[in-house]
């Protein structure tokens, strides 16, 4: 598989592990106390928060959205397109050092989006998947990095989306219509949604040999994965062979023969394809194309129009419409998903959630991250609107309801010296040492003993701290444990009790700070 590298690159593969953990810091909550408490609008920087999602959200998040800096070299704007922003290059000269100085905008592009898109694949469910809006400026590097990160087997699609359909540009030059949305799958668990089927859709089915099980279209016969066990080759009535696409088939052979014995699957005149019927009266919705056109998916101008009925003038030059993130939702989502978008903006991506879960009744929640100073004036303010209602008089937009935590980053969990940060809450330290255990998020219930952490797979581990004070593993504590389990891990600052004693008991010191794992 080709790779992709550049300068700085190996500074940054595995800087994930290296950022500091921070802790969630709410500052308020609006709207509905309830929806609050899942809804997140977080602002710092986004590297910092993603690894501060971490303890409750890994593997939990069923849809990313992301519509990154495209790194076009324009500057001036709100929203800054361009990584030689004063806060990235703050990073690249503390992470890449003086090698940082002579890299291309290309180069800082990379060391920007791959310690994120790590953490990301982080947070993604297993049947999850992850979108990504990009121009012709990065999209090949991004698809070789995305190769990278989440397996070139996992590619679902290049979606094209129509962003202008007005006519622009000069004699000499290509009127630009098009930006690529990335998709990728974290495994083959992951289903692709179908997308509503008007009556207007249905012209593009047709009946043309009479089939008694009515209007049909030709379906595809390839496996969007790449699957070596469905690749095998299938004999024609004549002897011919066909061989599988490059990705294999979408059926196994039993299933295959099945679909050919009623019809569903069959071989062309001259035997060189198979053909699969998908019959309209057997479909719900329509399977989304790779080609969205702004009349189905709006355009930048009807983003920006929807801006200024917010705001009464719209503050970024190129925002998302909501109706194209409605679409990913629709066919990437489940009602009750989580679905994250770590370069907010303007909050689109809340506006869609909101707005899509008023018109079907779901519960989907959402986690938007920005780390610019807009955050609580455009991201939070637009989602509080939405929220309430909008628009002129005359023009009004109801409200859709719900509510969100508007949430900073806190301290680091560790201090410069290594010592846990007297500043970080004990419910802060206790989320995470028990993630660092067992890669989980800390149960809800209050557990028996004040410093049970809990239990996971015979395993009960107790995080015996007092801030200020020093705690000490003896006799006495012991006592306190009523619950048998089969090990133990308990952290403490000291310990009085023998190496044998512990190990005949199946006990695990373990000392505050020194082994608390850092992740």
């Amino acid at each position: 598989m080709p790779t992709l590298n550049w300068i700085g690159k190996e500074k940054v593969i595995n800087h994930h592990l290296d950022v500091p953990f921070r802790t969630l810091a709410p500052q308020y909550t609006f709207g509905d106390a309830e929806a609050a408490k899942e809804n997140l609008i977080i602002h710092g920087d986004n590297l910092e928060a993603l690894k501060s999602l971490l303890p409750q959200y890994e593997g939990k998040v069923k849809l990313i959205y992301i519509d990154p800096p495209y790194n076009t070299g324009n500057e001036g704007w709100v929203y800054n397109d361009n990584v030689n922003d004063p806060k990235i290059k703050k990073w690249l000269g503390e992470v890449v050092g003086k090698e940082g100085e002579d890299l291309s905008r290309h180069d800082k592009w990379l060391c920007m989006m791959y310690p994120r898109l790590k953490l990301l694949h982080k947070l993604l469910s297993e049947d999850g998947s992850i979108w990504i809006s990009i121009d012709d400026s990065e999209q090949a590097n991004l698809k070789l990095l995305m190769d990278e990160i989440f397996g070139a087997r996992n590619f679902i699609a290049n979606v094209i989306w129509q962003h202008s359909i007005q006519g622009k540009g000069y004699a000499g030059s290509f009127s630009l219509h098009h930006n690529h949305t990335v998709v990728f799958c974290k495994t083959s668990t992951f289903s692709l949604g179908q997308l509503e089927r008007t009556e207007e859709n249905n012209i593009n089915y047709s009946n043309p040999d009479n089939d008694p099980k009515g209007s049909w279209r030709s379906g595809d016969v390839r496996n969007g994965l790449f699957r070596p066990n469905l690749r095998y080759d299938i004999p024609t009535p004549s002897g011919k062979k066909i061989s599988p696409p490059d990705n294999g088939w979408r059926w196994s052979k039993e299933t295959l023969a099945k679909k050919m014995s009623t019809g569903e699957i069959y071989f062309s005149t001259d035997e060189t394809r198979i053909i699969r019927k998908i019959y309209l009266a057997d479909q719900e919705g329509r399977v989304p194309e790779t080609i969205w056109f702004g009349n189905d998916s709006g355009t930048t101008r009807e983003a920006n129009a929807e801006l200024k009925e917010i705001f009464s003038e719209s503050p970024f030059p190129t925002p998302k419409p909501t109706r194209l993130i409605n679409r990913i939702l629709q066919i990437a989502s489940d009602p009750d998903s989580i679905i994250l978008d770590s370069f907010a903006g303007s909050g689109t991506t809340a506006h869609a959630v909101l707005k899509l879960n008023q018109e079907d009744g779901g519960n989907r929640k959402f986690i938007m991250i920005e780390m610019e100073e807009y955050a609580e004036t455009i991201t939070a303010e637009r989602v509080r609107r939405v929220i309430t209602g909008y628009g002129a008089e005359g023009k009004e937009v109801n409200g859709t309801g719900g509510g969100f935590s508007y949430i900073t980053l806190g301290p680091t969990i560790f201090t410069a010296e290594g010592e846990l940060n007297p500043e970080v809450e004990e419910k802060a330290l206790r989320q995470y040492i028990w993630y660092a255990e067992t890669k989980k998020a800390l149960p809800v219930k209050k557990q028996k003993h004040q410093y049970l952490l809990g239990s996971a797979i015979g395993v009960a581990y107790y995080f015996y701290y007092m801030k200020g004070e020093e705690t000490t593993l003896d006799y006495a504590f012991l006592k306190t444990i009523k619950d048998k389990e089969e090990q133990y891990v308990i952290y403490a600052d000291s310990c009085s009790l023998d190496a044998d004693y512990l190990k005949s008991r199946n006990i695990q010191f373990k000392k505050i700070p020194r082994d608390i794992p850092r992740y």
